[in-house]
C-alpha cells in the first residue's frame, strides 16, 4: 500500500508539473502573439484588449486597472473587475509616490482600495504607465505572477509610448510642411527685386522667425513721377499669418492702384482687414508716397515703429498717422505726414519691431539712440551698402544671442540730382 501511495503522489506531482508547464506554454504563446501584434502595428485598443485578456485568462487576475499618460493627463486605458464609475476617479496626485513595485496600503481613494499591488513602468526615469492589481487568491504564486505581469506591462506600455512618439513625430512633420508652405507663400508675396534708378534706390533685409513670419513690405512705381512703398507687421505666425498677408497684399494692390488720397486709401484698407479678421487681429503699417518731381514725401503711420528720415542736417521721425489697421471697423482720425526732401541725398530707414527686440548677452536691447547714430553716420551710403553695414552692426551687438522675432528692414535712398 505504501508503494501504491508513493506512485499516486508521483503521478500527482507529474500532473501538476504538466499543468504548470501547459500554463507556462500558454503564457509564452500569448506573449508571442502580443509581440507579433505590436510588430504588425495593431491599434492601441486591440493591444489593450489582448493585455486584459492575458491577465484575465492566462494569469487569473480578478482586478486590474492600467493607467497610461497622454497629453500630460493620466487615464485608465483598460481594466478588469472594477465598477466603471470608479475608473473616472482622478488619482494623479497619488501616482508620483509609486516609483517601484510595492504593496498598497490603506488609502482614502475608493478606486485604489480594490487593489493589492501597484507596478510602475518607467522610461528613462519618466513614468509612462501604472498597473494596479488586486483580487489574489491565498494559494496564488504572487511573486511569479507579478514578475510576468511586470514584463507584459512593460511591453505594452513601451509599445504605446512608441505609438505616441511616432504620432508626435508625424504631427511635427506636418507642422514642418505647413511652415514650409507658409514660407513659400510669403516668398511669393515679398518683392524679390527692388528698384534702383537715378532718383531713388531700395534695399531690404528680411529675416522671418523660423522661416515664417508676419512681416510685409512692398513698393509700386507709378508713371507720374510717384513711388509708393510700405512696411507692415501682422499679428500671428505660421500659415495663418501667411494667408492673412496674401489677402492683405491683394487688397493693397487693388486699392493703391486707384491712386486715391492716402487717408481714403487707409480707411478702405482698414475696412478690408477688419472684415477678414473681425477685429481679432491687427496690422501695424507704414505707407509713404514720394514724388520725384516735387520732392514731397507724404505718409501715414498706422501704429508702426516710426521710420527715420535722415539727411545732412536733420533727423525726422515719420510718426504721424493713425491707429493700427483691423482693430476697429472705422478709424477715428488720420493725420497725413508731409515733408519736402530737397537735400542732395537722404535715406529712410523703415523697420519692424523685431529689430528693437534684438538683445545682447547683457540683456540690453537695440534702442533708438543706437539706430539714430548708425543712420546719421551712414546715410550717404547706397541702400544696399547701408543695410549690409546695419546687419554687421546688429550681429556685433547681439553676439551669440539669436534673433527673437521676425526682423525686416526696408531702406529707401533718395537722390536729388
Amino acid at each position: 500500500m505504501a508503494e501504491f501511495s508513493e506512485i499516486r503522489n508521483r503521478l500527482s506531482n507529474v500532473e501538476n508539473l504538466e499543468k504548470e508547464l501547459h500554463l507556462k506554454q500558454l503564457q509564452i504563446n500569448r506573449l508571442l502573439s502580443i509581440t507579433q501584434a505590436i510588430n504588425n502595428n495593431v491599434s492601441g485598443v486591440e493591444l489593450y484588449d489582448m493585455y486584459s485578456s492575458f491577465l484575465s485568462w492566462e494569469m487569473g487576475i480578478k482586478k486590474m486597472a492600467l493607467f497610461i499618460k497622454e497629453e500630460e493627463l493620466w487615464y485608465c486605458a483598460t481594466s478588469l473587475g472594477i465598477p466603471a464609475p470608479l475608473l473616472t476617479e482622478d488619482i494623479t496626485l497619488h501616482l508620483p509616490k509609486y516609483t517601484r513595485l510595492r504593496n498598497l496600503e490603506e488609502t482614502d481613494s475608493p478606486l485604489m482600495r480594490h487593489f493589492d499591488v501597484v507596478i510602475p513602468v518607467r522610461h528613462k526615469d519618466t513614468p509612462i504607465a501604472y498597473v494596479f492589481i488586486g483580487g489574489f487568491a491565498e494559494d496564488d504564486d504572487m511573486y511569479n505572477k507579478v514578475q510576468i505581469i511586470t514584463t507584459i506591462t512593460n511591453i505594452i506600455a513601451v509599445a504605446m509610448e512608441n505609438k505616441r512618439l511616432f504620432k508626435r513625430q508625424l504631427e511635427q512633420e506636418r507642422l514642418k510642411r505647413e511652415m514650409e508652405l507658409a514660407g513659400d507663400v510669403q516668398k511669393l508675396l515679398i518683392p524679390q527685386q527692388l528698384p534702383s534708378c537715378r532718383n531713388y534706390e531700395f534695399a531690404s533685409i528680411y529675416k522671418p522667425h523660423f522661416g515664417v513670419g508676419g512681416d510685409y513690405y512692398d513698393f509700386i512705381e507709378f508713371p507720374n513721377d510717384k513711388i509708393v512703398f510700405c512696411i507692415g507687421d501682422f499679428t500671428g505666425k505660421g500659415l495663418s499669418a501667411a494667408l492673412l498677408m496674401a489677402n492683405f497684399q491683394a487688397n493693397f494692390h487693388t486699392l493703391i492702384n486707384k491712386q486715391a488720397d492716402l487717408d481714403e486709401f487707409i480707411r478702405d484698407l482698414n475696412t478690408s482687414v477688419n472684415l477678414i479678421t473681425q477685429g481679432d487681429r491687427f496690422i501695424t503699417f507704414f505707407i509713404a508716397e514720394y514724388n520725384t518731381g516735387t520732392r514731397v514725401l507724404r505718409y501715414v503711420n498706422a501704429g508702426h515703429n516710426p521710420p527715420i528720415l535722415v539727411s545732412q542736417n536733420r533727423l525726422l521721425e515719420l510718426n504721424k498717422g493713425c491707429i493700427m489697421l483691423g482693430s476697429y471697423a472705422n478709424i477715428p482720425g488720420i493725420e497725413i505726414g508731409e515733408c519736402k526732401v530737397d537735400e542732395a541725398e537722404a535715406i529712410i530707414l523703415a523697420y519692424t519691431d523685431g529689430l528693437t527686440d534684438i538683445r545682447n548677452s547683457a540683456g540690453d536691447f537695440v534702442n533708438e539712440d543706437l539706430l539714430y547714430d548708425y543712420v546719421q553716420e551712414n546715410f550717404q551710403l547706397s541702400a544696399e551698402t547701408f543695410n549690409q553695414g546695419l546687419l554687421t552692426m546688429l550681429d556685433a551687438f547681439r553676439g551669440e544671442e539669436n534673433y527673437p522675432d521676425d526682423f525686416t528692414v526696408l531702406t529707401c535712398k533718395i537722390h536729388n540730382r
